[in-house]
């Protein structure tokens, strides 16, 4: 009888005032635009215990190989170029390849398809939704994708050429 009973305990779930062990995950978004302003597509963060997974999707890329970067400032005027987004997200050196590095903005390059598609699944442990190196701080973060591959060692930010596509991230 006593093994009944906790069964059915376990599976009327957590008692009055306690938490579930897992939550779902903080999401937030992102809209890529073009150098014309154009919307070229989009992408989902979700924050975990570890660090912000990043899935997006973009069209109408050159294809090839393109440096993918968090920028320190949520804005993205094509008008400038997207030099409004700054640079890198975080200090220290840049690049994988280097001993010091990679700092928070560094992620690994993506590749646009023939057709121009970009898919994009990437996982950062060095940033988060809150606390340090936060994508919410006062002027918040952006993705950026630049015109060439990045070499993941030149200093400061490598070697991807001008941002093509840009999307300031957004808590949902």
């Amino acid at each position: 009888m006593r093994v009944v009973f906790a069964f059915l305990f376990a599976l009327a779930g957590p008692a009055a005032g306690q938490e579930q062990a897992t939550t779902a995950p903080s999401v937030a978004r992102a809209v890529f635009l073009n150098t014309s302003g154009e919307s070229i597509g989009t992408a989902t963060l979700k924050s975990t215990p570890n660090g912000v997974l990043i899935e997006a999707k973009l069209a109408n890329l050159p294809p090839g190989i393109h440096g993918f970067h968090i920028h320190e400032v949520g804005t993205c005027d094509p008008a400038t170029g997207f030099e409004s987004a700054g640079g890198h997200l975080g200090s220290g050196p840049h690049g994988f390849m280097v001993e010091e590095g990679p700092h928070a903005g560094d992620l690994a390059n993506q590749t646009a398809r023939d057709d121009g598609t970009m898919l994009v699944e990437v996982f950062n442990e060095r940033v988060s939704f809150d606390g340090e190196m936060s994508l919410f701080d006062d002027d918040g973060a952006a993705l950026v994708v630049h015109a060439t591959a990045d070499d993941y060692r030149s200093q400061p930010a490598g070697t991807g050429g001008d941002p093509i596509a840009c999307g300031v991230i957004e808590r949902d």
